[in-house]
């Protein structure tokens, strides 16, 4: 699988489940307790330009306003935000971007190709989270899936320090990779 690749194949299952969503889900609760599909796709349109920004090199810091006050009334926001994945997939899609240090919404300087699996990380568990609360599945490939359990599970103590994942939820070494990666983030991949 080619790296510049991942991105674009991660975002896949979300904007195909961004296209059946209608209005009346967006106050669905998600599996991440301080989502609902409204705050899940403010979310995602939130930090969106910062995860462009850091595939072309430049520190996009996120906008000034709360990241619950992204404003989802228009009727426009499925395609706003597949629009932005469509950006993002593009932007990860140059070689470069994966080269080198780069920022991701503020002034640490971070490895590139770290970065871009933080990326591919955050699409997968937001798209399962997007899926379950719309009662359906999003599917990724075993390559991309094998390529994000490795990132994640060297980076999982780390966003448990900083708050972007819970306590690591005990799953069996020989269950499906998926429901690996959604443990190591403290996501319970029976929902329970």
């Amino acid at each position: 699988m080619s790296e510049t690749e991942r991105v674009a194949r991660a975002a896949e299952p979300l904007s195909k489940l961004l296209r059946t969503l209608t209005p009346d889900q967006l106050t669905a609760p998600t599996p991440c307790a301080e989502f609902d599909v409204r705050a899940l796709l403010n979310h995602l349109l939130f930090w969106g330009p910062s995860l462009i920004g850091a595939a072309r090199k430049e520190s996009v810091a996120p906008p000034a306003t709360a990241e619950s006050e992204v404003d989802l009334t228009a009727g426009d926001w499925p395609a706003a935000l597949d629009t932005q994945l469509a950006d993002l997939a593009t932007a990860w899609r140059d070689p470069e971007a994966w080269q080198g240090t780069t920022h991701m919404g503020g002034p640490t300087e971070l490895p590139a190709a770290l970065v871009g699996g933080m990326v591919v990380g955050e699409l997968i568990v937001h798209g399962w989270d997007l899926a379950r609360a719309l009662g359906t599945t999003a599917d990724w490939d075993d390559d991309l899936l094998l390529y994000a359990f490795d990132e994640t599970t060297a980076t999982a103590d780390q966003g448990r320090a900083m708050g972007i994942y819970g306590p690591e939820i005990p799953v069996a070494a020989d269950a499906p990779l998926l429901d690996r990666i959604l443990g190591l983030t403290g996501r319970d991949p029976a929902g329970r």
